[in-house]
């Protein structure tokens, strides 16, 4: 999005689908050991979306198995339905539909199509389709994509309410392998921009908020660190540093040395 008028920072929020978050950190719940170390992450995390993959955790659709909402309950936390694992149009759409249905009418989802198993990049034609259908169905569409500044565009002509490109391939940890096109992906934005996927450690997460993105979306480098907990904490304060040296505005970067100190006016 276009740079914004200094604020304070207690009012310095995030929004989407109409909706002012505090947390700029968005997570994920897959690949913990457990339900107590997931909720015991997030919490440490800060963050107030959270997405759920509908195909692959019980959010009510399998009667007598954990439901993640026990611990993750919506009254806390805005849940965000993912289509993880969906590589069509149809997959993804009947998805959202079923997640909606299980979260009473709840409209904000996260759309993935995916191309191939290896690469987890996203089937850029699909999602394009996926996510005329869903927007015209009614949803507020939160969409992955790759670093395409033009995909991009037109994800947000369809109105799609936020975009979502790659960092570097999901589950990677490799960070921001192409900053340039994240930078123009935000400056042409009217929506809010999210990097989403690739994502290591905290300082990866700075890198994007320092670019400009309204916030970060992660999972495995958080649930695959030595302690997700710590690791959790540490994104929370990345994000936050991120954010605030992109407000701040940097020095502009120069080639030679400039002295800190004036050379005018020496004593002696």
């Amino acid at each position: 999005m276009t740079e914004e008028t200094p604020m304070s920072a207690a009012n310095d929020n995030f929004t989407v689908a109409g909706r002012s978050y505090r947390s700029r950190l968005l997570v994920g719940t897959g690949k913990y050991k457990d339900l107590d170390e997931t909720a015991r992450a997030i919490e440490a995390s800060g963050a107030e979306i959270v997405t759920v993959a509908v195909r692959r955790t019980n959010i009510g659709q399998n009667a007598g198995e954990p439901n993640i909402l026990d611990v993750l309950p919506p009254e806390k936390y805005t849940i965000l339905p993912n289509t993880a694992g969906c590589y069509d149009v149809d997959s993804a759409v009947r998805t959202c539909r079923l997640a909606r249905e299980l979260l009473d009418g709840h409209s904000l989802v996260k759309l993935e199509v995916l191309g191939d198993e290896k690469t987890l990049f996203p089937d850029v034609m699909a999602t394009l389709e996926a996510a005329k259908v869903l927007v015209a169905d009614g949803f507020d569409v939160m969409v992955y994509t790759n670093d395409d500044p033009i995909i991009a565009k037109q994800l947000e002509e369809i109105g799609c309410c936020a975009v979502m490109p790659l960092a570097a391939p999901i589950g990677s940890g490799l960070g921001i392998r192409n900053p340039l096109n994240i930078r123009t992906i935000v400056e042409n934005a009217s929506v809010p921009i999210l990097v989403d996927a690739g994502v290591g450690t905290a300082s990866d997460a700075a890198v994007a908020m320092e670019l400009g993105c309204d916030g970060v979306l992660m999972n495995t480098a958080i649930a695959a660190a030595r302690d997700p907990v710590l690791m959790a904490s540490a994104m929370r304060k990345g994000i936050e540093a991120g954010r605030e040296a992109y407000r701040a505005g940097r020095m502009q970067a120069r080639r030679f040395a400039s002295a800190s100190s004036p050379i005018e006016g020496l004593f002696f």
